[in-house]
């Protein structure tokens, strides 16, 4: 285990920095006052102080972090208004993130997952630049007796053309789309000599082992693939293909992730599958002994996470306070303090049960349970 420590560490100090710095760049933008930036959680292990005052720090807890605004009584940015008011001159009111307009504070506040976004998009653009991307057409070579291939009607030679209306660019796409298709029924269009065929294959639950060797339950349908012509077509891209590329992929990773947990909300999916902390050092680690490019990948990956889970609408997530602004907006007034407190009790207890069953999924794959 404790060779997946370090890409661990190199991964989550890279997504957590890009995330709060994201809050750090509109904060100076609109003349908030920072007091803290940290890497972790709890006591610090080291840092320094910078020209206007904020301390730059690493904590030992290396599980998230956070920027601390002038004038805010913790980390969560509450403060109190009339308090604040009272305790501080004109002069240091403006470096107050509570008494700044709204849309400052929403975008202070979006800034942490917008460059989240942004990472997973650069890291996709540089992939498709100095890389390249697969583009090689799939054909199906085999199609297993009895599997919902064959029973939908699939056969061989059936060139793929779209899976669930995403069009199938590359022969890696398939197991892609297959994998995060969350219907009964997948959709698939293929072409067969030469004309457009429509199926709808009812897929297998399927637990195996991904290329990483980590028990997985994937949805099967039981075909093998091969190049179209067995033409491997693998390029380079220019910028701006690269960029729509990039961006496609950001797209589709984050629509994916919202769509599967809907299934787990209503109970459809497979919330085994859902990992913490210990399997992201697990599969980071793995993924390293691969290379530089499938590790960027991942990271791009979890960066897409970090910013789409800190969007949900929940108290003491950034998603939370957006939801607080909001209502803000349509009352004309923050909420109170007091009001404000309950619910961040309540977003707290929501995130504690969700590590807490993560772990449990963790534990659960290392089979501790």
């Amino acid at each position: 285990m404790f060779e997946f420590v370090l890409p661990f560490m190199i991964l989550i100090i890279v997504v957590v920095f890009v995330h709060e710095y994201g809050h750090y760049y509109f904060a100076r933008r609109y003349g908030v006052g920072v007091t803290d930036f940290s890497i972790g959680f709890g006591k610090e292990l080291f840092g320094w102080n910078d020209k206007s005052g904020t301390r730059w720090k690493v904590c030992w807890i290396p599980l998230g972090g956070y920027v601390k605004f002038f004038g805010d009584r913790d980390v969560f940015s509450q403060a109190d208004r009339d308090e604040i008011l009272k305790k501080y001159d004109k002069k240091d009111r403006e470096k107050l993130f509570t008494l700044k307009p709204l849309y400052q504070r929403s975008l202070i506040v979006f800034g942490g997952p917008l460059a989240n976004f942004i990472l997973a998009v650069i890291i996709f653009l540089m992939i498709n630049i100095f890389v390249g991307k697969d583009f090689t057409p799939a054909m199906i070579d085999e199609v297993n007796k009895d599997s919902p291939a064959y029973i939908a009607g699939l056969k061989k030679n059936d060139v793929i053309v779209s899976i669930d209306k995403n069009e199938v660019k590359s022969i890696l796409d398939v197991s892609k789309f297959i994998t995060l298709s969350t219907s009964e029924f997948i959709d698939f269009k293929v072409l067969r000599y030469d004309q457009e065929i429509s199926f709808k294959v009812k897929p297998d639950f399927v637990e195996s082992e991904d290329s990483l060797g980590n028990k997985v339950k994937k949805r099967m349908i039981g075909i093998t693939l091969l190049p179209y012509n067995n033409n491997i077509n693998h390029k380079k891209l220019g910028p701006l293909k690269a960029m729509y590329y990039s961006i496609t992929e950001v797209y589709f990773v984050t629509t994916s992730t919202l769509k599967y947990l809907g299934t787990i909300i209503t109970g459809k999916g497979d919330s085994s599958q859902l990992g913490g902390p210990i399997r992201i050092a697990k599969i980071s680690g793995q993924v390293a002994e691969f290379g530089i490019v499938p590790f960027l990948s991942m990271m791009a990956y979890i960066s897409i996470s970090l910013g789409l889970i800190n969007l949900f609408p929940i108290p003491l997530l950034d998603g939370g306070h957006l939801m607080f602004y909001g209502i803000e907006k349509i009352l004309g007034r923050p909420l109170t303090q007091k009001t404000q407190e309950g619910f961040f009790r309540i977003g707290m207890f929501l995130l504690l049960s969700l590590m807490f069953f993560a772990t449990y999924n963790d534990l659960k794959d290392l089979g501790l349970f």
